[in-house]
């Protein structure tokens, strides 16, 4: 007797749907890739080369680099305690704060650096740069990619808070530790890979951030020019050798964040 005859038969058909998931997937995909290829073979390695030894896109890079450094490291140090709040706090009011929290990611960029630029005209803002001056400066730059990159790395450190759970820490404390013993001892170690994520995310942001910093710091040569703006400057003069070159080395520190993030977050 075949023990098999009985058995239902396999269907090895596959599900139309997932059939039209991965079209559309294959299709996004090339037309991202086609982009980036079409903007990398528009001039020769020897230009693009040329324009990125440019003084001015050199000045660029190098402030791109510290400002969102450390606008990541400054969103991390708000992301972490309003983020906590917001996963393990409990109080009225909660949703409406955490709508608040979000209201610059969903603003439209330049509304972003138009409010940054009215708020430093109030007394409150002039009383500010009498110690500190942001408007049209280095540290208005570092203020405005601040405040869109704390916002995403604020939804990221929620997320975090919200996976991990709150037992580790609630056992701390009847061992006698203090909440904020429990939290730096226990919590936050077990969170080190929803921060590092945290302070990335708001590091590419950081990067790619133009219209805040255009309106609230501008785009001055050689003190507040940043590789946005850089990019908007070199258009605006009908250089676009040196636009796509700029642009290309945004894709490729990009690229390298994300590798990073992946090599890193596995090893954490």
């Amino acid at each position: 007797m075949n023990s098999h005859a009985d058995a239902p038969e396999r269907s090895w058909k596959i599900d139309p749907l997932w059939i039209v998931a991965g079209v559309i997937t294959g299709a996004y995909l090339l037309f991202l890739l086609g982009m980036i290829a079409s903007a990398a073979t528009y001039s020769s390695p020897t230009e693009l080369w040329r324009a990125l030894l440019a003084r001015e896109i050199q000045y660029a890079f190098g402030l791109s680099l510290c400002t969102c450094t450390l606008s990541a490291l400054i969103s991390l140090l708000i992301a972490v305690p309003v983020g906590y709040l917001l996963s393990r706090g409990r109080f009225a009011g909660k949703a409406w704060l955490d709508a608040a929290l979000d209201v610059p990611i969903v603003l439209p960029p330049m509304v972003v650096g138009l409010c940054l630029l009215i708020l430093f005209q109030t007394a409150f803002g002039r009383m500010i740069e009498r110690w500190i001056p942001f408007t049209y400066s280095v540290a208005g730059v570092v203020l405005a990619q601040c405040v869109i990159g704390a916002a995403f790395a604020v939804r990221t450190m929620r997320g975090t808070f919200d996976h991990l759970s709150a037992r580790p820490e609630e056992v701390a404390m009847t061992l006698g530790c203090t909440r904020a013993t429990a939290v730096w001892r226990v919590t936050l170690p077990a969170a080190r890979r929803g921060m590092f994520a945290a302070a990335t995310i708001a590091w590419a942001r950081s990067l790619g951030e133009f219209g805040p910093v255009l309106v609230f710091a501008g785009a001055t040569r050689l003190k507040t020019e940043v590789l946005p703006t850089t990019v908007w400057l070199e258009l605006s003069v009908g250089n676009l050798e040196a636009a796509i070159a700029v642009s290309l080395l945004m894709v490729g520190l990009a690229v390298l964040v994300l590798t990073g993030v992946r090599v890193a977050g596995e090893r954490l």
